[in-house]
C-alpha cells in the first residue's frame, strides 16, 4: 500500500504519494528523515544513509517524482531539468529508483537553497 510523506524545507512544504516499491517501503520505515539540501540544476537530493539497490532504474524522470539514487545513498527531488539533461528530458546524474511523486506543483522547490534543512516525516 502507498503511502504518504510530507517534504519540508524552509517555507515549501509539499505532500508525496509513495509507490509499492521496495525502496519507497525502505524510506518510509526510516522516518522521520533530516539532512541538509544539496541542489544540481532543478533537483535537490541529499544523502539519507540507507543503502537500496538498485531497483528498475530508471535513466530519466518525470517531473515531480521523487528518486532515491544508489550510489550517493541519496534522496531527489526532480523538478525540472538538470546538468545531464538534454532537449526538455529530467536526467539523473545516473539512473535512480524511482519512489513516488510530489502532489501540486513541484516547481515550489526552486525556492530551496543549497545548505537548507530538508526534513521528511509521514503525512
Amino acid at each position: 500500500m502507498a503511502g504518504k510523506i510530507r517534504i519540508s524545507a524552509g517555507d515549501v512544504s509539499v505532500e508525496a504519494t509513495l509507490n509499492d516499491s521496495e525502496t519507497a517501503k525502505a524510506i518510509q520505515e526510516a522516518l522521520p528523515i533530516e539532512a541538509s539540501a544539496q541542489t544540481w540544476g532543478d533537483e535537490i537530493y541529499f544523502s539519507i544513509g540507507i543503502n537500496i539497490e538498485p531497483e528498475d532504474p530508471q535513466a530519466t524522470v518525470e517531473m515531480g517524482d521523487l528518486g532515491y539514487w544508489p550510489p550517493g545513498t541519496a534522496f531527489c527531488i526532480f523538478f525540472g531539468p538538470t546538468p545531464m539533461s538534454q532537449g526538455d528530458e529530467i536526467r539523473p546524474a545516473s539512473p535512480v529508483n524511482v519512489l513516488g511523486k510530489i502532489e501540486g506543483d513541484p516547481t515550489v522547490f526552486k525556492a530551496v537553497r543549497s545548505g537548507e534543512t530538508v526534513t521528511i516525516t509521514e503525512a
